[in-house]
């Protein structure tokens, strides 16, 4: 089966298992996604006579504040949030449960071919890393890891905009083309990819440290079983605490890539053209100097509890239906 990896499938039978895997730790995880925009597209106060624009999650009204008194009425919104529990409360008080989900349908746009690509692309350069000795057994991961990433990075970025729109602005699906066309019309093309820096630093060690730790773990677990043998409980495990020491390591740039990308909104609130974007290490600076070190963390925790599980749930289901193909194949073979 020269078509296929050394795990005995297909590349199309990978896509399939890691697309599986994507719905399933969607419908799981949209929720803290939801909440960890939220808390993450929040600003602090700002009086003296400056603008505060205040993204709630249903629309991003412009508050003049020309004095403190004027702002008091605002600091008491019930839809601004004060911690993780804090918003899960009022985002189904004030806006009903179905909002926790708002944007699942972009987020199976996103994830699904995003996923798809991503583990496949994974496998097929572990495989080819790995075969023709270009580097360690140990590194293999890590290095195929950071480059499928970086890949899928640039292709799902724009699907990723809208997405964080979706849930950070709370627009409609029929609102969306416009805004789409907004952002264009102001910012060019290039608009599409706002937050592509960020989202790369993010997520490129993210996959780096994960897949590394993940080979790591996994094979402590398994002992002495073949590599290609883990159990679905091992990957359970290995993914969780793989996806949760990656997480917390790349929670920073998990917050300016979501203050980027709804500072397109601001913009489209104020009807102002973005000449250009702030760097990504300026944005750090600014959001420890506005909020201080917490600020770089803030989501932390619906991020960890979203990684954890999600990754755990994600590795298992891949694993599961990647040894399900390969039983299927095996089968196939014995009865030709």
């Amino acid at each position: 089966m020269t078509d296929q990896d050394p795990g005995g499938i297909s590349p199309f039978q990978q896509m399939v298992a890691s697309g599986a895997g994507a719905v399933v730790t969607s419908l799981f995880m949209t929720p803290l996604d939801v909440v960890k925009v939220r808390l993450q597209s929040q600003r602090p106060s700002m009086a003296n006579g400056k603008c505060l624009l205040y993204c709630n999650g249903v629309l991003e009204p412009l508050y003049l504040c020309p004095n403190g008194a004027r702002c008091a009425t605002w600091f008491q919104d019930p839809t601004r949030f004060t911690g993780t529990m804090d918003a899960f409360v009022k985002i189904v008080r004030h806006e009903g449960t179905r909002t926790l989900w708002s944007g699942l349908p972009a987020t199976l746009v996103m994830t699904v071919p995003a996923t798809a690509i991503y583990f496949t692309a994974y496998d097929q350069l572990k495989a080819l890393l790995c075969g023709r000795a270009l580097t360690s057994d140990l590194y293999a991961p890590m290095v195929a890891g950071a480059l499928a990433r970086l890949g899928t990075v640039t292709v799902i970025s724009p699907l990723e905009l809208m997405r964080t729109k979706l849930q950070a602005q709370h627009v409609s699906y029929r609102e969306l083309g416009a805004c789409v066309r907004t952002a264009v019309a102001q910012g060019g093309w290039r608009s599409l990819w706002l937050g592509w820096g960020p989202t790369a630093l993010r997520d490129v060690p993210f996959s780096a440290l994960y897949w590394f730790n993940y080979e790591l773990v996994k094979r402590w677990l398994n002992g002495l079983r073949p590599k290609d043998q883990t159990s679905v409980g091992m990957s359970f495990v290995a993914g969780g605490i793989s996806g949760t020491v990656a997480a917390v390591l790349t929670l920073p740039f998990d917050v300016v890539k979501t203050q980027r990308q709804v500072a397109l909104g601001a913009m489209e609130a104020v009807r102002v053209t973005p000449l250009r974007m702030d760097s990504t290490w300026l944005l750090l600076r600014r959001i420890r100097a506005e909020s201080g070190t917490r600020g770089l963390f803030a989501g932390f925790l619906p991020r960890i509890i979203k990684a954890a599980p999600s990754c755990a749930i994600m590795i298992s289901t891949y694993e599961f239906s990647k040894s399900f193909f390969q039983r299927l194949n095996q089968d196939r073979l014995l009865g030709a």
